[in-house]
């Protein structure tokens, strides 16, 4: 990938992921002063800053997909699809921060590209568009490749179907697939310095691998943001509930993860 193209992606990440902290923080704030003119105040500064960034990625066009899931976040509707008044405050909050989290994954999941109106070009296709085109070059493992493809469009395919469960354990079995896949390249003996456990590493556990993957420098700190769910999905089955507890949220998060990490070892693309 052109270096002036990962500039910009990075620098619209970087800035989506500011908005994101910020919007946390009002939320949390709104659910105990609403009515304060100063939250009130910041709360919508907010969303002005919201407004900008996904007009910039949106390139200027209202009919763009993220701009009509921008406008659609202070809307409420009846039973019968009809626009409604009376959003609560936090309520546009949670979806600007639904929105953004679109963004995100759209940023994330993007191919070699040019620039349009300021914005990478391929956030002219819905995030799924970009992700069906997810290539897999940088695994070791050329065995893999097909199999960890496939998954990612099936991972894809699922959260547009709603199967949210579907989608998390799909995206945490890539995830960890290509992790283990850049240990094994690295070898048990260059990680040992980053204090890595005795045995095999296909004997770790998952939280073990992510966790020596970012102190041997493989990857970075997106795992942070990676749903407790997500962490302990190998610990457990639909007897558990998984499929249950399993939010939008929680699946479109962890593909987020999953998409920082892929660019965290493809430095090249």
């Amino acid at each position: 990938m052109d270096e002036s193209v990962r500039a910009q992606i990075e620098t619209h990440l970087s800035h989506l992921d500011g908005l994101i902290r910020r919007g946390r923080q009002i939320r949390d704030t709104l659910t105990t002063g609403a009515s304060n003119p100063r939250v009130i105040a910041e709360t919508r500064a907010w969303q002005e800053h919201c407004g900008t960034t996904i007009n910039q990625l949106s390139g200027g066009s209202k009919a763009h997909w993220l701009a009509r899931s921008f406008s659609n976040a202070f809307l409420m509707r009846t039973k019968d699809g009809r626009a409604a008044e009376g959003v609560p405050p936090d309520e546009i909050v949670k979806r600007l921060l639904d929105v953004l989290d679109q963004a995100v994954a759209s940023l994330s999941g993007m191919s070699e590209s040019g620039v349009v109106s300021g914005a990478p070009s391929e956030l002219s296709s819905a995030p799924s568009d970009a992700g069906a085109r997810r290539r897999f070059e940088f695994i070791h493992n050329p065995e893999l490749r097909p199999v960890v493809e496939q998954a990612y469009s099936d991972s894809r395919r699922a959260l547009e179907q709603q199967e949210y469960d579907v989608a998390l354990r799909t995206s945490c079995g890539i995830l960890e697939a290509i992790v283990t896949d850049a240990l094994e390249h690295m070898g048990l003996k260059a990680l040992a310095s980053s204090g890595s456990p005795a045995g095999k590493i296909g004997d770790w556990s998952f939280e073990t691998r992510l966790a020596v993957a970012e102190k041997a420098g493989l990857i970075r700190g997106g795992c942070a943001r990676l749903p407790t769910i997500a962490r302990t999905y190998r610990d457990r089955s639909d007897a558990d509930g998984l499929k249950a507890r399993v939010s939008e949220r929680d699946a479109r998060q962890t593909g987020q993860v999953l998409n920082v990490v892929i660019r965290d070892l493809d430095p090249g693309r």
